[in-house]
């Protein structure tokens, strides 16, 4: 499916970075991040200009030619792995921050894979996540197509209840990024840090 859908002419969530992410980018500490479910690379781009070692995780191959262009063009480096995530090992105690935009996963994957987020952090580092919620199903601009796959504030709470919580809140963002994510969206966010 996600080969498909970057096979499409432009940029399917834009080449512009998450909104939360630019926002939330002052808190992560210089040195390695690690991108999940990176897509298209626009997220990974951005770090990488901020000056971050930036490695970019995704299952889509064409996802991540399309993220190794776009950081050619703007004359940044990223360094981009195509697995999915249910083969992928999070390297322990390796990085400075890890972010998670719109990464959603089936319950049993997400929490191994976020067991492996917690595990992954360095101390003070910082995890950047943003999801849609069930509400969003109201909403259709973008996201999956079931409650199942989305998080809510209790699920990340627990999840993580062994980093420091920095921010966390729902609401009902504009979200504009690219064809997919337009309009009003019902999302989670979160940045925690490892104590």
């Amino acid at each position: 499916m996600w080969n498909d859908r970057y096979s499409e002419d432009g940029f399917a969530f834009g080449t512009k970075a998450n909104d939360f992410l630019i926002e939330a980018q002052p808190q992560i500490p210089q040195g390695r991040v690690l991108c999940l479910a990176e897509g298209e690379g626009r997220n990974a781009v951005f770090l990488a200009e901020q000056g971050y070692d930036v490695v970019a995780v995704d299952a889509s191959a064409v996802g991540l030619e399309k993220a190794q262009k776009l950081a050619a063009e703007r004359g940044v480096k990223i360094e981009t792995i195509v697995t999915d995530l249910a083969d992928f090992k999070i390297e322990e105690d390796a990085w400075q921050a890890i972010v998670s935009i719109f990464c959603h996963l089936p319950i049993a994957l997400r929490q191994n894979i976020h067991r492996q987020v917690c595990k992954g952090l360095k101390q003070k580092g910082v995890l950047i996540l943003e999801a849609y919620r069930p509400l969003q199903l109201k909403y259709k601009s973008g996201g999956p197509p079931v409650a199942e796959l989305m998080m809510t504030l209790e699920t990340l709470k627990e999840d993580f209840s062994t980093l420091e919580t920095l921010h966390c809140c729902e609401t009902v963002r504009e979200v504009v990024e690219g064809k997919y994510h337009t309009g009003d969206g019902a999302v989670v966010q979160l940045i925690a840090r490892k104590k």
